[in-house]
C-alpha cells in the first residue's frame, strides 16, 4: 500500500532527510552552525553578496523559513547584511570571517554525515540512489 510508512515515497524521503539532519547535527554544532543553515552556507561559500530573494530561489524554502534562518545566522555571527548598492530596499548577505574559516571543516562534517547515512552502500548503489533522487526532485519542481 502506498500509504504504509515503509512503502510511501513521501514518508521515506522525509525519514531520509531527517536522518541526514541527525547525522549532521552534532558535527555542525561543534562548528557553530545548524543543519538548516548549511544550504545557505553552501550558497554563500560559492557566491557572497546574494540578496535574500536570490537565496530563497536557490535554496528553495519558504520565505519565513529563510528569514528566520538568516536572522539566527546573523545573531550567531555567521553572516552580515549590507545595503545593496543599486537597490536601497534590498540587502546583500555576506559571510563573516568566522563562517568563511569553517568552510573546510563544515564540508568535511557533511561528507562524514553522508558516509554515515550511506554506510554499507557500494559506490554504484549510492550514485544510482542519488541519480534517482535528483530525477524525483526535478519532477517535483515541475509541479
Amino acid at each position: 500500500m502506498a500509504h504504509e510508512r515503509s512503502e510511501s515515497a513521501t514518508s521515506l524521503a522525509t525519514q531520509l532527510a531527517r536522518g541526514f539532519t541527525r547525522a549532521l547535527q552534532s558535527r555542525a554544532a561543534r562548528l557553530g552552525f545548524s543543519p538548516g543553515q548549511f544550504p545557505i552556507l553552501l550558497e554563500l561559500w560559492e557566491e557572497e553578496g546574494l540578496t535574500q530573494r536570490q537565496l530563497l530561489d536557490r535554496v528553495d524554502v519558504e520565505q519565513a523559513t529563510i528569514a528566520n534562518t538568516l536572522a539566527r545566522m546573523e545573531r550567531d555571527g555567521l553572516i552580515e547584511r549590507r545595503i545593496h548598492p543599486k537597490d536601497k530596499r534590498a540587502q546583500q548577505i555576506f559571510l563573516t570571517d568566522r563562517a568563511r574559516a569553517m568552510r573546510g571543516e563544515a564540508l568535511a562534517a557533511a561528507e562524514d554525515a553522508e558516509q554515515a547515512v550511506f554506510a554499507g552502500f557500494r559506490r554504484f548503489e549510492k550514485e544510482l540512489l542519488k541519480e534517482y533522487i535528483r530525477w524525483a526532485i526535478a519532477n517535483a519542481r515541475k509541479l
